[in-house]
């Protein structure tokens, strides 16, 4: 185990020359803790204080919107240009030496209904699938003015919350956001500077991460959260995928996330190849991929259950970041824990009903109940599958009405 704590513990330089602590990184999950004008709470500060007692190098913060117009879920953190609301949040680290980078996104067409009667997407294609298509409404094509101001909005979000000190930031560009959907020719069927084929359908993303890093400056890690492919016939694909990770490595990126899927294909809530499966991480076999076209650092999130696990993965060279996800909602100690030796495994207890789109539900619900709790100050608790779900119900349904109506 001395091994292993050592080579989680080794701190990474990033290129921009910031440094990570050590190789365990919270990844991005959806807090839902914002207020009823889509400010960050006391609740949201209290949980990464929680969390960065607990050890890991940085923590990467839920999805926050960089227009309030332009929700994934009621209760999102959304980007003002004032960084004084946010200072509490950034200074939940203070003393940890555990870094706060801020995730920024936009949902695109992935906004429910109830959010947004008409969203927006690089095409005006609405889902596939019939149950889901009932949640979202068909979105409206952006106008070249609209993406330029989107791509402005990106930079102006990045600078407010690195003035209101949080010190990196990850700019999503995987799971069917809005990102995701230029990438993809089954939802970017522009013909213009913005789509077309699969130069200008990543130019979006490009011309993000060049304007982040100019509002930024070159000392401020920028990552960027990227799917490995869609999964989805037609879709964005693994060939394209790497072209678009060169191109980030040339634009001087500091760390890479690698994920998959969308809503539509779910592919990081735990699918993936048997042979990535076998070695814990879902997208290891990606991973390595991509390291052969660019020496970008790179983070693999999903699946590691095990410190030999995650010490193979490091000392195969295919990546540089662990990703944790949800076992620190389950664990918040987790990497404190690994860190110090100990053969602790990364736990997943959230209960199961056996029927798979309700345990889709579950997995998302129950997972936030307990990221409550713990900004709450209370432990993990043990509920089953029906209260969970019910309790989901009412609690959605109610953010749902509040934002409708204020």
């Amino acid at each position: 185990m001395t091994a292993t704590r050592e080579l989680l513990a080794e701190p990474l330089k990033l290129r921009c020359g910031a440094e990570l602590p050590n190789r365990l990184v919270k990844s991005a999950l959806s807090e839902q803790l914002g207020d009823r004008r889509n400010a960050p709470t006391r609740e949201l500060a209290e949980l990464y204080r929680t969390w960065a007692r607990g050890g890991a190098g940085a923590l990467i913060t839920g999805n926050v919107m960089v227009d309030p117009a332009a929700l994934g879920e009621p209760r999102n953190v959304a980007a003002t240009p004032d960084p004084a609301g946010y200072r509490p949040w950034a200074r939940s680290v203070e003393g940890t030496g555990t870094r706060l980078w801020v995730q920024l996104n936009h949902p695109g067409r992935q906004s429910p209904r109830y959010l947004s009667r008409e969203p927006v997407a690089p095409s005006a294609v609405p889902f596939g699938n019939r149950g889901i298509r009932t949640a979202f409404a068909a979105p409206r094509a952006l106008t070249g003015e609209e993406i330029e101001a989107i791509v402005e909005r990106f930079a102006v979000a990045a600078r407010t919350f690195v003035e209101a000190g949080f010190t990196g930031v990850q700019i999503h560009g995987a799971h069917g956001y809005l990102v995701s959907q230029f990438l993809s020719p089954l939802t970017n069927l522009r013909t213009d500077d913005w789509g077309g084929d699969a130069v200008r359908r990543r130019r979006f993303l490009l011309e993000v991460v060049r304007r982040v890093r100019a509002a930024v400056g070159d000392d401020v890690p920028v990552a960027v959260k990227l799917n490995s492919a869609d999964f989805q016939r037609g879709g964005f694909t693994e060939e394209e995928s790497l072209e678009v990770v060169r191109e980030l490595g040339e634009t001087g990126l500091d760390l890479l996330e690698v994920s998959g899927g969308t809503y539509e294909k779910a592919a990081m809530m735990g699918s993936g190849r048997a042979s990535s499966q076998a070695r814990e991480a879902y997208f290891l076999d990606y991973a390595a991929k991509a390291r052969s076209v660019s020496d970008v650092a790179l983070m693999v999130t999903g699946g590691f259950a095990t410190p030999g696990g995650m010490t193979e993965a490091l000392r195969s060279g295919a990546l540089d970041v662990i990703g944790l996800g949800r076992p620190l909602i389950v664990d918040p100690d987790l990497p404190g824990r690994l860190l110090a030796g100990e053969d602790a495994r990364a736990e997943r207890r959230c209960p199961k009903t056996g029927v798979r789109l309700a345990d889709s539900l579950l997995e998302i619900q129950w997972h936030t109940r307990q990221m409550h709790r713990i900004a709450a100050g209370k432990p993990v608790d043990r509920r089953g599958a029906l209260p969970t779900l019910v309790q989901a119900g009412l609690t959605d349904g109610l953010n749902a009405f509040r934002r409708v109506r204020g």
